[in-house]
């Protein structure tokens, strides 16, 4: 028996790493546009590309493992069912639930990782995707900077500075400051260093023995400002913004429903996330046993065949959260009963489904 669990899990094992690999790259031709621009446009090196790459796994996995899952049960016990090893097995006498003692096993390891990925990966990969974000904003400008051209890390600021001596430091700057259109004003000085301050989400320049120039709204005039040091900032996007996003407590929820008779459908939505949070990783492990009876009722499909399915599958699987959220928002269930109530739906098929697979 531990040689056919052994043999079993290598099953499951092969096409959940394809049908993983697939799914995750799908996922990842959406962003892949912006990181090859940073690659050829800002001149970002590929290793802090990879790191962006690292940062955003987490969120990819909490979707595509689930799939994955599905997909190589499909896909496994439809091979076995083809090729009539699955007949053989039960020809010596082990029962269909015997079989499926290493798809459990394999599906409740795929749920231990994406409960933990959707709880605590999730999280800090989105706080950490921020903070570096701010580290590439830093790195981008002084790259640009660098170059010896025209450069505009941000709308209506353009900056040059001189192609450095072979063997010397960068000196020298130029800075044409247009975001203000009503007052435009232009800085050139000797020597510059980078500014950051998380604090008050500020990026900019120290700039060191230069000049600035104004122009009033009367053409005739010129203003020159000279300075020893002089700091131009400029404000961050609250998107980089590196503190833990925030969400309503269970507790101010409840409280908000309580006070709206529990009609209020923005409440209703934002409680039924909360049952998700643990309603989406288990059924993971449904799937994951669905995929058994399904695998071998389509069993001449092949693996892309098997792919297919498992997709069609999600899909229905995805409708039926629709279908949950809408019966929440419309008072007829409760939010924690339309959050496990594709689940539960789910699990009845898959149990009729693997009933009639084992009285086969």
């Amino acid at each position: 028996m531990r040689i056919l669990d052994r043999y079993i899990f290598k099953e499951l094992m092969i096409p959940f790493t394809v049908s993983l690999g697939a799914l995750c790259f799908i996922v990842f031709t959406k962003e892949m546009l912006r990181l090859v621009e940073l690659l050829v446009s800002k001149g970002v090196g590929i290793m802090p590309v990879l790191n962006i790459v690292a940062h955003l796994m987490p969120s990819f996995l909490v979707l595509t493992l689930p799939i994955a899952c599905l997909v190589s049960s499909i896909t496994a016990f439809g091979r076995l069912s083809f090729d009539k090893e699955l007949i053989a097995m039960r020809a010596a006498g082990i029962s269909l639930l015997r079989i499926a003692f290493p798809v459990f096993v394999f599906s409740f390891m795929v749920f231990l990782l994406t409960i933990y990925l959707s709880q605590w990966g999730q999280p800090w990969s989105n706080v950490s995707l921020k903070k570096l974000a701010i580290s590439l904003v830093k790195d981008q400008l002084t790259l640009a900077l660098d170059k010896g051209v025209f450069n505009e890390p941000t709308k209506g600021m353009m900056i040059y500075v001189p192609e450095p001596e072979k063997g010397k430091k960068a000196e020298g700057i130029f800075i044409a400051d247009q975001r203000d259109p009503t007052k435009p004003f232009i800085v050139t000085a000797k020597n510059f260093s980078m500014l950051h301050d998380p604090k008050q989400k500020q990026l900019g320049f120290r700039l060191f023995e230069g000049t600035i120039h104004s122009f009033p709204n009367d053409i005739t005039q010129h203003h020159q400002v000279t300075f020893t040091t002089y700091d131009l900032k400029m404000a961050l996007p609250d998107t980089f913004n590196t503190t833990k996003p925030g969400r309503k407590g269970y507790d101010y929820l409840i409280q908000q429903l309580d006070e709206s008779g529990w009609r209020d459908t923005n409440s209703l939505r934002r409680l039924m996330e909360y049952y998700k949070d643990l309603g989406f990783p288990v059924a993971t492990l449904i799937l994951g046993v669905l995929g058994l009876p399904v695998g071998i009722v389509s069993k001449r499909s092949g693996r892309m065949g098997g792919f297919a399915v498992g997709i069609l599958i999600m899909v229905g699987f995805y409708l039926l959260n629709v279908v949950g959220e809408f019966l929440v928002t419309t008072l007829i269930l409760h939010p924690f009963a339309g959050a496990w109530f594709p689940n539960v739906i789910l699990l009845l098929i898959t149990c009729t489904l693997f009933y009639r697979a084992s009285r086969h």
